[in-house]
């Protein structure tokens, strides 16, 4: 067998395999707060979310060609199967590091950051698509701020309007609310998040020469994303639950229902847009502007300031574990 296909064998294994980690790594994102509220039993929520999440991702594809073209150009990568296949496994790494340890970081932020540093290894700086990876960049970290200011102004709305109402009867009725917003959080999720794997598959046929001439992801590949997504999001990923449910603020369902609708707002406006966003910054940054608006000494700011640092830290330690990855897998290839 050529190695150029088993290059691409490989991508595609490891493509699907960082789908399904980025599944039960971001499980989190669309049931926390359903789940911290009792407005939906944890197995039946996350069942819900494997399949929102898997219906989101067949129906959407903006994102993959965003991925697909806009950090590199695909069709004169240098060594495109090496570099691609390093940034999957730093990708994978980084993820796996931080689900052990509980913290919600980004998949996004490791897949661009890990694209672009193993293609700088290859290449130089000079083979980044500045203009398309400066807008990735720009829309992952404004998508947070804007998220957290929708949340609180959402919270502001919903408190003046309630102020009034039956504490008991509102968290009865806001706990029903919540199985439908934590529906579409689960939609906006795979429409944007499952669409970064199809983008890399479709990088790794670009460079192999299997796919000319067009940067849409081909319909077996939306298909496995969408089912790895999916498959991931049943395994379900308990420990960022539980951080994002519980550890960054007192979540009740009319804070649950108000975080839904503004990250769900966020994502969904990102996917039409064709921006890759952090589906896990997106919603912890809504919960945050949702708690400064109930009550700011509510908010557990030591969580929020960790949250953060790993926001910060995440594309850069990727990039720079993507390129030494992609040294050894380069040298390795030439002995062999």
């Amino acid at each position: 067998m050529e190695p150029i296909i088993i290059f691409t064998f490989a991508i595609v294994f490891f493509a699907l395999a960082f789908d399904f980690i980025n599944g039960f790594h971001d499980t989190a994102n669309a049931i926390a707060t359903a789940v911290s509220t009792k407005a939906l039993k944890p197995r039946h929520a996350i069942f819900m979310a494997a399949v929102l999440n898997f219906v989101g991702a067949i129906l959407f594809h903006g994102v993959a060609k965003t991925v697909t073209k806009d950090i590199v150009d695909p069709f004169t990568l240098q060594n495109g199967q090496v570099v691609i296949l390093a940034a999957l496994i730093s990708a994978i790494t980084w993820n796996l590091l931080t689900w052990y340890y509980g913290i919600p970081s980004s998949s996004s932020h490791t897949l661009i950051g890990s694209i672009a540093g193993a293609a700088v290894a290859s290449g130089g700086f000079g083979i980044l698509e500045y203009a398309g990876f400066t807008k990735i960049v720009v829309g992952l970290i404004i998508s947070p701020l804007l998220a957290f200011i929708v949340g609180y102004i959402m919270y502001t709305i919903i408190k003046t309007v309630f102020k009034n109402a039956n504490l008991t009867k509102t968290n009865r009725s806001f706990r029903v609310v919540q199985i439908f917003t934590a529906a579409a959080q689960a939609f906006a999720h795979g429409s944007n998040d499952a669409q970064k794997a199809m983008g890399i598959i479709t990088m790794a046929l670009i460079s192999a020469g299997m796919q000319t001439g067009s940067t849409e992801p081909q319909w077996w590949v939306q298909l496995s994303c969408a089912a790895a997504m999916g498959l991931g999001t049943a395994v379900g990923g308990w420990k960022i639950i539980k951080t994002v449910g519980g550890n960054i603020m007192k979540i009740r369902p009319a804070n649950g229902v108000a975080a839904d609708l503004s990250s769900a707002f966020i994502i969904f406006s990102a996917t039409y847009t064709h921006l890759p966003v952090s589906t896990t910054h997106v919603v912890s940054s809504s919960i945050l502007g949702v708690g400064s608006s109930h009550r700011v000494k509510g908010v557990k700011w030591t969580t929020a300031q960790r949250m953060i640092i790993t926001w910060v830290i995440t594309m850069p330690i990727s990039a720079l574990l993507a390129a030494i990855v992609f040294y050894i897998a380069n040298f390795v290839t030439h002995i062999f």
